[in-house]
């Protein structure tokens, strides 16, 4: 009999791959919003993408963040794809943000808040390169900025270990299936959000204080 502490350990993979079994139709897939006048677009991975959205929506000056895949080379991959961990691609978050607000600095910082960025190809019982931890940017400037983010992770000693984020040229964005965005808020009592998403979340505002679009206890 698998128990509530199986389908803990199992993760973000099959926690996922029975919710698009209990939907039974072929499912959906988001559309990438267009980003506004003056807005700028920002790309991570760190883990399962359903944690990473709630974190970002938390920030001042994040519009939206929609979860999908990048990194890899297959088009339009679906998640059980992604899952096989033969695709490249990694579990993605695309923010999109008002940089008058919040600076690719500080989304930078609340990344690296937000998910371990020292465990190669793991967060927690979520194992595979699909989980891996990538900065991806658009320009100079911001691979200088994420560079230098690492320097200061490491520096800090806040980890024990040294940052294994990889640094990556942006390429292309695949948004994910429509059920799993704003899957933390929709299934806030599900055994693997409130044991694995929701603390890591937890950890993004405690290190972005102050930045927060709401204040005080998560979900109050």
């Amino acid at each position: 009999m698998k128990t509530p502490l199986f389908f803990l350990l199992v993760g973000c993979l099959y926690a996922g791959i029975a919710q698009a079994q209990l939907l039974g139709a072929s499912p959906s897939f988001a559309k990438l919003p267009t980003p506004k006048p003056g807005e700028a677009v920002a790309t991570f991975a760190g883990g399962c993408f359903w944690a990473q959205e709630e974190g970002f929506d938390q920030l001042k000056g994040v519009r939206e963040v929609i979860s999908g895949y990048s990194g890899g080379n297959l088009r339009n991959p679906t998640y059980e794809q992604v899952g096989t961990d033969e695709t490249g691609h990694a579990e993605s978050v695309q923010v999109y943000y008002d940089p008058s607000v919040i600076s690719y600095s500080e989304l930078l910082d609340a990344f690296f808040a937000g998910h371990d960025p020292t465990t190669l190809n793991r967060q927690g019982p979520d194992v595979g390169r699909d989980y891996r931890s990538i900065a991806f940017y658009r320009n100079p400037a911001e691979k200088k900025a994420i560079e230098d983010a690492i320097q200061r992770v490491n520096e800090s000693k806040h980890y024990p270990n040294k940052v294994v984020t990889e640094v990556v040229p942006f390429s292309v964005f695949y948004p994910a299936e429509t059920y799993h965005q704003n899957y933390c808020k929709l299934h806030p009592n599900q055994p693997y959000i409130q044991n694995v998403s929701l603390p890591k979340v937890e950890k993004l505002r405690k290190a972005m204080a102050g930045k927060l679009k709401k204040e005080g206890k998560y979900n109050s």
